[in-house]
C-alpha cells in the first residue's frame, strides 16, 4: 500500500484570505507538488502566467502544483486527482465560505478507497482579525468554522490595534482552546506550519490540553514562569481537572480521569452520546486507558461519524490518564462528566 497523502481542509469567512493562501500554494517556489481542490476557479483568479498545462479543468502549475474544481463529488475528484501521475505531497480542499467543513472532513472518514489512500491531516480555518468579532455575532457558520478547526490562521493582523488583537484572540480562544493560532499578515506563514499536522492521526499522541485558557480561568497573580501571548506553547496548566469552556451556544469540554476504564461501558456509553447528540458535538477526541489494554486506545468522531484504535504504549508508567474532549452546542457538562465518570473502574 502507498503511504496514504495527507488532506488539508481549508475553510474560513468570505475574504478571510483563503485565496491569498491558495495562490502561495500554487505560485511559489516551496518545491513541493500539492493538488488545490477549489469550489469555484474565478473566485481564486489563476494567474495564467503560471499555468502550463491544463485538461479537463485541471490546471497544471510551474511550480509543481495541480489546481481542479469540485464539481459534484468531492470522492470521485479526489479517485481521478489518485490516477495521475505522480506523486503529491498533500491535498487541500477549500470548502466555500459559508459551508460547514464536516462533512467534507466526513468524507475522509467514510470513503474505503479514499481513506486507502488519503488521510485527513487538519482542518485550517483563516479569520479575518479586522472582522471576524461581526461576522460571529451574526453567523453560526462563522463560529462552526472556528470550533471545528485544528489550526487557526489569524490574518490580516496589521488591520487591527493590539488591544484589538488581543480581544481577538481571546474570543478564538473560548470559542477553541484546542486549536494552535498562527498570527499572519496576507496569510504568510511557512507552509509547514500548516501542513501534515497530524491533527486527524491517530498513531501520533493527541494532544488534547488546551492551547488557550482564557485569562479569567487562572488571572494574572500566580508566579507563572511563561509567556501569555506565546500561543504556540502550552501555559502548562494541566491540572487534571474537568474544564468547560463557554462561549454563548458553544462548549468545550475536556474531562479526565486517573482510573482505567470499562470498555464495554466506555464503548456503551460513547456511541449512545454520539448517537443522541452527534448533532451538537462538532468534534471529539479522547486518549484513554482502557483495563487491561496495553496499549492507550486513541479515539474520535466528527459529529456521529467514529474511528478508534490502540496506538501505541503510554509514554510513561504513570502518565496512564484518560483524557476527553467534545467541542460542540449546548453540552450538558455535567451529564457528560458523570458518564465518563461511570465508566471507570473503581
Amino acid at each position: 500500500m502507498s503511504a496514504q497523502i495527507p488532506v488539508t481542509v481549508l475553510t474560513g469567512y468570505l475574504g478571510a484570505g483563503k485565496t491569498t493562501l491558495l495562490n502561495r500554494v500554487l505560485s511559489e517556489d516551496h518545491g513541493k507538488k500539492f493538488a488545490v481542490i477549489v469550489n469555484e476557479f474565478g473566485e481564486i483568479g489563476i494567474d495564467s502566467d503560471l499555468v502550463v498545462g491544463a485538461d479537463e479543468e485541471v490546471f497544471e502549475m510551474n511550480n509543481g502544483c495541480i489546481c481542479c474544481t469540485v464539481r459534484g463529488d468531492l470522492i470521485r475528484i479526489i479517485g481521478g486527482l489518485l490516477k495521475r501521475k505522480g506523486k503529491f505531497d498533500a491535498i487541500l480542499v477549500e470548502t466555500t465560505g459559508l459551508a460547514d467543513p464536516a462533512p467534507v472532513a466526513q468524507t475522509f472518514f467514510a470513503d474505503e478507497d479514499v481513506k486507502k489512500r488519503t488521510k485527513l491531516d487538519s482542518v485550517l480555518t483563516v479569520v479575518d482579525a479586522k472582522h471576524v468579532l461581526q461576522r460571529l455575532a451574526d453567523s453560526p457558520e462563522a463560529k462552526d468554522q472556528i470550533a471545528f478547526a485544528d489550526i487557526l490562521l489569524l490574518n490580516k493582523t496589521d488591520a487591527v490595534s493590539a488591544d484589538e488583537l488581543a480581544k481577538v484572540e481571546q474570543k478564538l480562544g473560548a470559542l477553541n482552546p484546542f486549536a494552535r493560532i498562527h498570527k499572519t499578515e496576507r496569510c504568510n506563514i511557512a507552509i509547514d506550519k500548516i501542513l501534515d499536522q497530524g491533527s486527524f492521526d491517530l498513531s501520533r499522541i493527541l494532544d488534547i490540553k488546551p492551547h488557550f485558557l482564557p485569562k479569567e480561568k487562572h488571572g494574572h497573580d500566580h508566579d507563572h514562569k511563561h509567556d501569555h501571548h506565546d500561543h504556540d506553547h502550552h501555559h502548562g496548566h494541566d491540572h487534571g481537572a474537568d474544564e468547560h469552556y463557554h462561549d454563548e451556544d458553544m462548549d468545550s469540554i475536556s474531562l479526565s480521569t486517573d482510573k482505567p476504564l470499562n470498555p464495554a461501558k466506555f464503548n456503551d456509553w460513547i456511541n449512545d452520546v454520539l448517537a443522541s447528540k452527534g448533532q451538537t458535538i462538532l468534534r471529539s477526541k479522547g486518549i484513554l486507558n482502557l483495563a487491561d489494554a496495553e496499549n492507550r486506545y486513541v479515539f474520535q468522531a466528527v459529529h456521529m461519524m467514529s474511528e478508534g484504535a490502540f496506538a501505541g504504549p503510554w509514554p510513561a508508567k504513570d502518565s496512564r490518564k484518560s483524557r476527553m474532549v467534545f467541542i460542540g452546542r449546548d453540552l450538558d457538562f455535567e451529564a457528560l462528566k458523570a458518564g465518563f465518570k461511570a465508566c471507570e473502574i473503581a
